[in-house]
This record gives structure tokens, C-alpha cells and sequence, in this order.
């Protein structure tokens, strides 16, 4: 091995791997001036360039070509499923600010509101926990074959897929070279694409769409690809300006929409990507989607604003609710913090005055009032789901919380 630049890259806990210019122990990238400064990126903050450099890679940025070729694509179509364009985005510190700012009679009242809408529409919400023979099998030949992977994710995965097995959206394979009835699948928030991955593997596909914003080291995708039978796309593109009815690979075919872990507003651009206006609901066939990062939802992005305003709340009682979630994934407890909503939410119940209420409200009932916000944003996206036409549609607890606090999972079959 070479020579490699002493530059110490923080995220990947490495050196780097450029050699270093002659006379010195640092690369081109990573050279010091005493006359010059590393900034930002502005079209791409992730990495940062020298200030005297900054002209000349602005017009040369990575992201930026990526950004021009994307623009050409019949599929994009800037801000499609974003949502409402007249509202705007608002920042977790503005949550913060304006919940310190609700008198404490309000967030009684907003408290108690919250309680109620939960007991009335939530009640229904089902352990689901649910992992396939082949998953299981699946998951033996890993170990056997000494596959890296961790226990937790694999679960997770084949408990979403052993929901959209019990819903009738997929069957597995029961013989050799069989194919799953609906040819196509499309992964929003795909990563590196390790839940295909065991959908192909063990209910069979022909064609594979992993819908991705960033780069990724493409470790799944090697493993697709020597599926003969299997034709694989993967978009580097937000799913936010993603028209999926303008894929030509994916017209008219059947296809099944999945996601682990889609990131606050990305589970309502999914949902109106694939089932709103803009999706091809004629052609889906079934939808499993983990949600999570509910602190991160936006009004803006939000798929049934009028499902809120009908328990009345408003926008800005919203954004308070995405804020107390927040406090669902802090506590040590989750399960603890469960059971305790099952039992009638009688953890926040108490004879205290208001001020002692809240001064005294520890981390369990935070977390529980969390737990009760992501249910009911969840909900309100069932609903919608419905509304919409798929009626075949749960939301379900898929793994126990003490795999993965986020373990609330949106399925439908069609």
C-alpha cells in the first residue's frame, strides 16, 4: 500500500486515501495555506473546498452535473409531490420556540386534545410482528454464508414483508424460477437496497427501482445484478420531484411500493407519489412503508392537513404535535411507555395544578404523549390511504419496540 494523505476524515473514521503532494503529508484536497481557508460547498454543503478554489469547482461540482443531467429526465418534475407551495418549510428550532411560547391553559388544552383524538382513532393499531419461514430461511443461509449484516435491520425487513405477505400482496416463491404475481418493485429511501434485496431473494421480482437522493456504496445492487432474470434501475433523485407515471420501464406494470424508514415528510411524498394525483394507483399492487423521524414532518408536506383540521387542530397545533414526538424515541422505556398508552393513557392523568403538571411531567409521560403524536400522524395517513381507494389498509405495530422504537408500519394491498 501506498502512501496515503494524513488528512483524518471525521465521518468515515479513516485517512485519507489520496497520496500526498511531494514536500508534504497532505494531498491537493487537503494541502494547508497559511493565506487561504477551507469553506462550503454552496451547491453541495457535504464536502468543503479552499476559498481561492471555490470559483473554479462551483463550476465543476459533482452535484452540480448530476443536478443539470437530472433535469433532463422525463421523470423529473421539480416539487410534484412537495405539497401545498404557498406554505413553508419550519425549522425544528421554530417548533421548539412556539411550543415555549403556548401559555400553559393552551398546551392543557392541547394536551387533553391530543389524548382524546388518540383514544378515539388509534385504539385499532395491532402488534404485527410477523417474520416469513423464507425470510427465516433466508436469514439461516446468511449466517451460514457469513454475509455481514445487523440482527436488528433483518428483522426488520422481513417483518415488513411478512405483513405484505399476510395481506395477500405477495406470496413466496414455491418452487424454483417462480416470480412473485406482481413483476416490479420500487423502493423509496433505498440506501444501499438490503430490503429488495430480500424481496428478490425470497419472493422473486423481474424489475427493481431503488429511489435514493444520495450516493451510496452499492452493496445490494451488486447482489441484484447477477440475477439474470432481473432488470435493475436505481434513481438518484428526491423523491419529492419524482414522476413515477414518467418512468418508461414502469409503464403499465404492476408494481409493489416499499420503504424502511422513510423520514418524516418522505412517507407523505411517497404516499402522493404513488397514490394521489400524481401516482399510479392503477397499477400498484401493494404498499409497505415504515414511517419515522416525525419530529421532521412539515405542514407543507403533509398528506391529510384536512383530517387535522377536522379534530381541530390547526397548522400551528401540528407542528407542536411533531415536536412532542420527539420525546417518543428519548425514553429508555419504550415498552414501558407502550403498555402505558394501552392502559388508557392514565400516565398523564394526575391531580396537580397545571404548572406542576408540566414542571413535573418525567420522561415516561414525555414519552408516552410522544408515542400518542406519531400514532395520530400516522393515522391520518391511513385515512388518507383509504380515501384514496385502498381500503385493504393497516397500520401496525411490525417489530417490538425494544428492536426499533419506530416500528409503525403503513401497509395496503390492492
Amino acid at each position: 500500500m501506498g502512501v496515503r494523505c494524513k488528512f483524518w476524515l471525521l465521518k468515515k473514521k479513516r485517512f485519507c486515501a489520496i497520496p500526498p503532494l511531494p514536500n508534504t503529508e497532505f494531498c491537493g484536497n487537503h494541502s494547508t495555506r497559511s493565506d487561504d481557508r477551507w469553506i462550503q460547498c454552496s451547491i453541495d454543503p457535504s464536502h468543503s473546498v479552499l476559498e481561492s478554489n471555490l470559483e473554479n469547482h462551483l463550476r465543476r461540482c459533482p452535484l452540480l452535473k448530476h443536478n443539470n443531467s437530472l433535469s433532463l429526465q422525463p421523470f423529473y418534475q421539480k416539487g410534484i409531490n412537495g405539497g401545498d407551495e404557498e406554505d413553508e418549510d419550519v425549522s425544528s428550532e421554530s417548533k421548539r420556540m412556539a411550543v415555549q411560547c403556548i401559555t400553559v391553559p393552551e398546551l392543557i388544552k392541547l394536551i387533553e386534545k391530543i389524548k382524546s383524538v388518540h383514544a378515539s382513532i388509534c385504539k385499532d393499531i395491532q402488534d404485527s410482528y410477523n417474520i416469513p419461514e423464507v425470510c427465516r430461511n433466508w436469514i439461516n443461509r446468511a449466517n451460514d454464508w457469513k454475509i455481514p449484516f445487523q440482527e436488528k435491520h433483518v428483522i426488520q425487513q422481513a417483518s415488513i414483508l411478512g405483513n405484505l405477505e399476510k395481506l395477500g400482496a405477495i406470496k413466496s416463491c414455491s418452487s424454483v424460477g417462480e416470480q412473485l404475481h406482481s413483476p416490479a418493485v420500487v423502493e423509496f429511501g433505498a440506501g444501499r437496497g438490503y430490503l429488495t434485496q430480500m424481496l428478490a431473494d425470497c419472493y422473486g421480482v423481474s424489475k427493481v427501482f431503488l429511489i435514493e437522493r444520495k450516493s451510496y456504496k452499492l452493496k445490494a445492487d451488486r447482489s441484484l445484478r447477477q440475477k439474470e432474470s432481473l432488470m435493475l434501475e436505481r434513481l438518484r433523485i428526491d423523491i419529492e420531484d419524482l414522476n413515477l407515471n414518467a418512468i418508461g420501464s414502469l409503464q403499465g406494470v404492476p408494481y409493489l411500493a416499499i420503504g424502511k424508514h422513510l423520514c418524516g415528510p418522505a412517507t407523505d411524498m411517497t404516499l402522493r407519489c404513488c397514490v394521489g394525483e400524481n401516482g399510479s394507483t392503477s397499477y400498484l399492487r401493494g404498499l409497505s412503508i415504515a414511517t419515522c423521524c416525525h419530529h421532521l414532518c412539515q405542514w407543507k408536506h403533509y398528506i391529510n392537513k384536512s383530517f387535522f383540521l377536522s379534530q381541530g387542530m390547526s397548522k400551528d397545533e401540528f407542528h407542536a404535535v411533531t415536536w412532542f414526538t420527539s420525546w417518543a424515541v428519548d425514553s429508555a422505556d419504550h415498552e414501558e411507555s407502550d403498555t402505558k398508552i394501552r392502559e388508557n393513557e392514565k400516565v398523564l392523568e394526575g391531580d396537580d395544578d397545571d404548572d406542576d403538571l408540566l414542571r413535573n411531567m418525567c420522561a415516561r409521560d414525555r414519552a408516552v404523549l410522544g408515542f400518542m403524536c406519531k400514532d395520530i400522524i400516522d393515522a391520518g395517513r391511513l385515512m388518507w390511504i383509504r380515501e384514496h381507494g385502498l381500503e385493504k389498509s393497516e397500520l401496525v405495530k411490525y417489530v417490538p419496540s425494544n428492536i426499533s422504537p419506530e416500528n409503525r408500519l403503513l401497509i395496503a394491498s390492492c
